[in-house]
């Protein structure tokens, strides 16, 4: 019966439950039974009918798989009855460990459960929080135009003349392997932005269009290719062209190319009113940070080990950080998902505490808001949400946002 299993709770972590399981010769032998009869129907052996075969030549012949399916039956069991007297909100599936399982003994073996921890928040008020919003100045209006221009900015042809950062060129690299020679495609790069190894930048830069040559290339003990890591090829580099940007001129096509404006004096001014809302938005976002630091340190709030490693493995496949890597972007980005974890939980925390949740109201008050702005109609906006798996990310923000007013009602924001 499944009561005869035993549970015990052997270790309580934030974020991880430790349990013990131990099922009792009598329970496990009625498993074994039960599979070994299973086998015993559907099996047909040689000198047996189907379904006569006696049980203790299907525990011959069929042992490693009866076992398995006993291990099986018991994790399942195990972990059913865990749930239902252990009071458990696990966040990941069970892991098992230390499985013991020998002839006329006991089954033991342990399950690791990543639970919800338990966060305690006494303080949520009172906190000093600085606003600091930072002057848009007309030197960045400038950069920004730049950057516009160079949006718009054709690549035009330089001839007889190396190539300098910023420039683009169409280069060959022929590689040589065992005496055989590869030919390489062309292909285009630009000088400076790291999109090439610098030994090979270096090379192109001593080369006019139409000449080549012949040289080694190291690759990095970092590369994202492992084969090729610490490796050293020869090889054959031809620079075929060399472009430069040519940017359009700050006038009022220029602007009407843009957007909307008559004059360059009014994309300037478009351009300047953007850099003044971002700069508001990050002091927003600063000020929150500062919220959520002083509130997790007031409060204690915990940073389990279990979701801090989960959040560092989402980090690491985002940035396709390789297996030999794993490590060293541990130790750096480990304090980032530690912060991050910590906010997680202080906002979800308050936002059931204080039922601040979004609901469908304010999920369908967003859509209409959304609707508005693309001039279309709030049905295909919701429809669009849905295909592209954004509905949850829509509820978060708006949470979010309720969750941040509430805050901020109880600190006082000094503007600077």
């Amino acid at each position: 019966m499944s009561t005869d299993i035993q549970i015990t709770r052997t270790k309580d972590e934030p974020g991880e439950t430790t349990l013990r399981v131990e099922a009792p010769v009598e329970r496990v032998q009625a498993a074994e039974r039960k599979a070994a009869s299973r086998y015993a129907k559907r099996v047909r052996l040689p000198g047996f009918r189907k379904g006569k075969v006696p049980l203790n030549v299907i525990r011959r012949r069929f042992g490693d798989a009866i076992k398995e399916a006993v291990v099986q039956e018991l994790l399942q069991e195990s972990w059913k009855l865990a749930l239902e007297k252990e009071d458990l909100e696990p966040i990941a599936e069970p892991r098992i460990r230390g499985l013991k399982i020998e002839e006329n003994s006991p089954v033991t073996f342990e399950i690791l459960v990543e639970v919800k921890p338990e966060v305690k928040v006494d303080r949520l008020g009172g906190f000093s929080l600085q606003r600091k919003v930072a002057p848009v100045s007309d030197e960045m209006v400038g950069e920004q135009l730049d950057e516009l221009r160079r949006q718009k900015a054709r690549w035009v042809p330089v001839e007889g003349e190396k190539p300098q950062p910023g420039q683009m060129v169409r280069i060959t690299i022929d590689t040589e392997k065992d005496g055989k020679e590869k030919e390489g495609r062309p292909y285009e790069l630009v000088i400076g932005q790291d999109q090439a190894l610098p030994e090979v930048e270096d090379k192109i830069m001593q080369l006019t269009p139409g000449e080549r040559t012949d040289t080694t290339i190291t690759f990095p003990s970092d590369s994202a290719d492992q084969s090729k890591r610490e490796h050293t090829i020869s090889a054959r580099i031809t620079l075929h062209e060399v472009k430069e940007q040519q940017l359009p001129e700050l006038d009022g096509a220029f602007a009407s190319e843009i957007g909307d404006f008559d004059s360059v004096d009014e994309l300037r001014e478009a351009v300047r009113k953007d850099l003044e809302e971002n700069a508001k938005r990050e002091a927003d976002g600063d000020v929150r940070r500062q919220l959520v630091e002083q509130i997790a340190a007031a409060n204690d709030i915990p940073a389990p080990k279990a979701l801090v490693n989960r959040l560092l493995a989402a980090y690491r496949e985002a940035y396709r950080v390789p297996d030999d890597q794993a490590d060293k972007f541990a130790a750096e980005f480990v304090s980032m998902a530690e912060t991050q974890v910590k906010r997680d939980l202080l906002l979800e925390h308050i936002a059931e505490r204080h039922d601040l949740k979004a609901t469908e109201e304010d999920i369908d008050e967003r859509v209409e808001k959304i609707a508005k702005a693309r001039d279309t109609e709030p049905g295909k906006v919701f429809a669009s949400l849905q295909r592209e798996n954004r509905i949850k990310e829509l509820e978060r923000s708006i949470t979010e946002e309720k969750v941040f007013a509430y805050l901020l009602e109880q600190s006082p924001i000094i503007e600077s």
